[in-house]
């Protein structure tokens, strides 16, 4: 690591790589007709359907962020909606043939993409990515900031 890089904080490497894979996932979606965010979305769809709630809590996407995109995805005929008989508030949300076909494209966007970044890396690389991640991942749900009160 270069000088210049030794004032950079552990979260700005993170949100750069993250920032980076997302631009090409979204510019590879994007000749697709669908985002990235449509396209994890999509992923996380089941054949028999996929409450909204499980869809919201596997990819960790807000809900109003998750409105907008199904409602995206609904508009390009990818997906629908259905309301469950016996639970008014509970909605399943469906791949219409042509969601199915762009979840099999996202899918195997998101396969190349991996398989690529594996072949960069060593098995030792890889794991130890894999558990720094981890544990930055347990560290920030573990974080309780100290509220500092100025004194004016």
């Amino acid at each position: 690591m270069n000088q210049n890089n030794n004032s950079k904080t552990i979260d700005y490497f993170l949100k750069a790589a993250w920032q980076t894979v997302a631009n090409k996932y979204n510019n590879i979606a994007s000749q697709y007709g669908f985002s990235q965010a449509a396209g994890y979305i999509l992923i996380n769809i089941h054949r028999e359907g996929t409450p909204v709630s499980q869809i919201a809590n596997s990819t960790g996407v807000r809900t109003t962020s998750l409105s907008r995109v199904l409602a995206n995805l609904e508009s390009l005929g990818f997906i629908y909606r259905e309301i469950s008989d016996k639970d008014k508030r509970s909605v399943k949300v469906f791949l219409t043939p042509l969601g199915v076909e762009k979840r099999k494209i996202a899918k195997d966007v998101v396969r190349g993409f991996n398989d690529y970044l594996n072949a960069h890396f060593t098995e030792q690389e890889r794991e130890q990515l894999m558990n720094m991640l981890a544990r930055v991942n347990d560290l920030a749900n573990k974080y309780e900031p100290e509220l500092q009160l100025e004194n004016k």
